[in-house]
């Protein structure tokens, strides 16, 4: 059974393992604790999103085909392409900044350095370019916060570096994700257990006696951790039952409600602490205004979907939400009516000690990036900074209470004291 189950947490893409000192502690049948929060999610526009279609509008000089200057709506603070008309489905601007505009901050201007999919991918995912170490800001803060928990980290695509701190679990459909939650039934029923209770017993307290023992030994690297595996199996088996009862019964089909699903059912279940989702064919090299107002409502439809499930579940209030994408499209079009890479962008929060219905930074109306002031927060063209993605990294580190821990200060941003970002959460 233990041998089947570690099979599927392959073919899954996991790496379940509880660190081995802790198990030997833990006792027979004792499950990791539940984890309750908070809970971070990065959701990503892999591609290259047009900022000008959505929280940075322009309308000017040719930038934008599909509407004028004089179109450009506003939500409070916020700013937006309006594209209502321009959609066949998904979510609008006009709606997502009505249902989420108090809760948004925006952050125009972000200097992604370069504009290769590849290097800029890595640089939003860690907040550094020239390093092919780095953890991801969601792995990293899964390692520091819980190490233990049988999800901690997950990834549904887009740059997912884990920096050898915290296994990396892929569960790619709510169908897989029920059958790990219900590992120990034929099949994944419940109803049809491998064993009767009595029986996992047992096997728990041999598990942990030959644990004790080994422990005593010195081993092999290698051994030790085969050993700490095949504990963790059984302990995360039962562990992953938690995410069971909160898997929907009606499955979404949208690409990102369906990650949404399998992240959110098990940070409900305190089995994991983070999740990177992501949808791709941003890179609008082509068509550009046709294929952003198909995938931009698409993906303001999935951020609508996180929003409205955790809250059903009764986590919305300890959600962090990072919305970003790894650059921005060219302010010109190309000859086949697309527009390029452009090495200037935006990112987008809300969620838990986050202070909506901010717009920081600004692009001109060439949509090159204005500096701003990193304790004012201001724009400074003269003294300010250009924002980047290191920046953005240490203040979410800040933000996550991980910027002492030492997996952080393993992987130092490096970030002179004069240019951090004073107040950006508010």
């Amino acid at each position: 059974m233990r041998r089947e189950f570690l099979k599927l947490c392959s073919m899954a893409g996991l790496g379940l393992s509880v660190p081995v000192g802790r198990s030997a502690q833990a006792g027979p049948g004792k499950e990791p604790d539940l984890y309750e929060g908070p809970y971070y999610i990065v959701l990503n526009a892999s591609g290259g999103w047009d900022t000008t279609y959505l929280m940075d509008p322009k309308g000017i000089d040719g930038i934008n085909r599909l509407y004028q200057e004089g179109d450009i709506q506003s939500q409070g603070p916020h700013t937006f392409a309006p594209t209502a008309t321009q959609i066949e489905a998904g979510m609008s601007n006009e709606d997502f900044y009505q249902a989420y505009g108090d809760e948004l901050l925006v952050l125009n201007g972000l200097d992604y350095s370069v504009n290769n999919h590849s290097p800029c991918s890595r640089y939003m995912a860690t907040g550094k370019l020239d390093s092919l170490a780095f953890p991801t800001f969601a792995a990293l803060v899964a390692a520091c916060k819980g190490p233990s928990c049988p999800l901690a980290f997950m990834t549904f695509g887009n740059y997912s570096n884990t920096g050898n701190l915290v296994p990396m679990a892929r569960v790619p459909y709510p169908q897989s994700l029920k059958l790990l939650a219900n590992a120990d039934g034929v099949q994944g029923n419940p109803k049809a257990p491998y064993h009767d209770d009595f029986v996992n017993e047992r096997i728990e307290r041999a598990l942990q006696e030959q644990m004790d023992s080994r422990l005593s030994r010195a081993r092999l690297p290698r051994m030790e951790r085969a050993q700490s595996m095949l504990y963790a199996a059984q302990i995360n088996s039962k562990t992953l039952k938690r995410v069971a009862p909160y898997i929907a019964d009606k499955i979404p089909k949208q690409r990102l409600a369906t990650q949404a699903e399998i992240a959110l059912s098990s940070f409900k279940a305190g089995v994991a602490v983070s999740a990177n989702l992501s949808i791709g064919q941003f890179d609008s090299h082509a068509n550009n205004d046709r294929d952003q107002m198909k995938l931009i409502p698409e993906f303001l439809a999935g951020i609508d979907y996180v929003m409205k499930r955790s809250e059903a579940l009764g986590i919305r209030e300890k959600l962090v939400v990072v919305i970003q994408s790894e650059m921005g499209r060219t302010p010109t079009y190309n000859k086949g009516e697309g527009k390029d890479h452009w090495s200037i962008g935006s990112i987008m929060f809300m969620g838990q000690g986050i202070r909506g219905k901010r717009v920081l930074g600004a692009t001109d109306e060439k949509q090159f990036l204005i500096p701003i002031h990193p304790e004012s927060l201001a724009k400074d063209p003269e003294k300010g900074i250009r924002v980047r993605p290191e920046h953005i990294h240490t203040a979410l580190r800040e933000h996550a209470g991980i910027a002492d821990h030492p997996f952080s200060k393993r992987f130092p941003l490096k970030v002179p004291e004069t240019e951090l970002l004073k107040g950006l959460w508010g």
